[in-house]
């Protein structure tokens, strides 16, 4: 930290200059040298980004219920490790990302990470049109997909550079509320994109299931104008803050304890949120629709997950947005624990409504589930304002970088355990590991006379 020390030190004594791409003499903590529509116009682009990003990290957890209805001949375990993929590299790509805010700086940073989302929604609109595409490819390509979760570890320490930390619990909800709600989008729009032959690709063939034309490759090409549009708005409009760290100087904050407590409370939050919103349409599949006991036993109309996939990030995302503005008044580690609280007791009731013998324990379930996602986007709210407000500013999108690059790894997390134990055994195990990060947030946080309040 103390290597940075001059350069703060310079841009306090400048006045501030907001022409060309470089920001001279910027400090969010002084109004004199903060200009807020620099800051929200950074948000706003780098928000609708971000939820480019999103759609892509979880483009493929809305074709994989598909697949097998256009030709394809994958296990309920390929689907899995399929939706499961894109976390596993999207936690490995956030390890990366979170070091290039200070390295290449903002307006570099969202342009090029608009350009790459481009590669693997290329990749499945060609890849879905030939249902004898190897497993190994469908693999790869869900792999490249992780980029577009990877990013956001570079997206918001970036973005806490930009605002004081008044607003740091707003700003930060509002882009990683709204840019988780792409996970929502594509998998509402997904189904409806796959349903018509879109203008101007319409000599494309459509596949079949069934006897039913289906568009897939819609849910695949539809968003790369968009990502273009955003890298463009990116390269003209951005602009980058005086903070500079190498590779050594970022290290620091493995120093501190707190990243380790943030990431562990994180991974609660976060990591099973994405988890159960990547697999969610293959959990209600597997456990109450067609490909459950109950569809072997003989029972009609049951769920399709396609139907319901969408509500999780939904739930989670909307809160995350709203609750902002109330860990910016009250604090995050009171809502983080009672996000830890809630999740532990709705997962437990979830697993009471598995391995279920009538279509009827559907209901308990899903709203129990529904439930979680409300209470894990409380605890989302909650560990994005308390590591700006315990920790130095720096170390603070550091840290915001790389809990965010562990906690993504729960998609591919749940994708394996559900793959590897009974969907019950793996919810009690998560009901469990809430319950021990409320009890470390309670401590380490939230009671009066903590040691780091936030």
């Amino acid at each position: 930290m103390s290597k940075h020390n001059p350069e703060e030190s310079t841009t306090e004594s400048t006045s501030l200059h907001t022409e060309g791409y470089l920001l001279v003499g910027w400090d969010p903590e002084n109004p004199d040298r903060w200009s807020s529509k620099t800051a929200w116009t950074t948000l706003v682009i780098s928000t609708f980004s971000l939820v480019i990003g999103f759609c892509v990290w979880f483009l493929v957890s809305a074709l994989a219920s598909k697949l097998n209805d256009i030709g394809f001949n994958l296990t309920s375990g390929q689907l899995y490790w399929l939706a499961a993929m894109p976390g596993l590299s999207g936690g490995l790509l956030r390890l990366v990302f979170m070091f290039l805010p200070p390295m290449i700086g903002t307006r570099r940073l969202i342009g090029y990470s608009s350009l790459l989302y481009t590669i693997p929604m290329f990749g499945w609109f060609f890849a879905v049109q030939n249902t004898s595409t190897s497993f190994g490819v469908l693999m790869l390509l869900a792999f490249l997909c992780g980029v577009g979760g990877g990013t956001f570890s570079g997206y918001m320490p970036s973005t806490g550079y930009f605002f004081p930390k008044r607003l740091s619990g707003t700003a930060l909800n509002l882009q990683a509320g709204i840019g988780n709600l792409g996970m929502s989008i594509i998998q509402i729009a997904g189904p409806w994109l796959m349903g018509f032959g879109l203008f101007g690709i319409t000599f494309i063939a459509p596949e079949n299931s069934g006897g039913e034309s289906l568009w897939v490759h819609n849910a695949a090409i539809f968003f790369v104008p968009w990502a273009l549009v955003a890298a463009a708005l990116a390269f003209t409009l951005l602009k980058d803050v005086p903070i500079k760290a190498n590779f050594r100087q970022q290290i620091d904050i493995f120093g501190n304890p707190n990243t380790w407590f943030m990431t562990l409370l994180y991974i609660m939050t976060f990591g099973i949120f994405s988890g159960f919103s990547a697999q969610f349409a293959l959990l209600v599949n597997n456990n109450y629709g067609s490909a459950s006991q109950l569809a072997e036993a003989g029972f009609a109309n049951l769920p399709q997950g396609v139907t319901y996939a969408f509500l999780g990030p939904l739930i989670g995302s909307i809160v995350r947005v709203l609750w902002g503005p109330l860990c910016d008044r009250f604090g995050g580690a009171i809502w983080t624990f009672v996000s830890g609280v809630g999740m532990a007791a709705t997962l437990a009731t979830c697993a009471f409504f598995l391995d279920p013998s009538s279509p009827d324990d559907f209901t308990g379930f899903l709203w129990g589930m529904l439930v979680m996602f409300f209470f894990a986007g409380i605890g989302n709210a909650g560990t994005f304002k308390q590591m700006p407000m315990i920790m130095p500013k720096r170390q603070a999108g550091g840290a915001i970088g790389f809990t965010a690059a562990i906690a993504a790894f729960g998609p591919f997390l749940v994708g394996v355990a559900l793959s590897a134990m009974s969907a019950r055994t793996w919810f009690i195990v998560c009901a469990s590991y809430c319950v021990a990060c409320a009890l470390l947030c309670w401590m380490q946080y939230a009671r009066r006379r903590a040691p780091f309040p936030g």
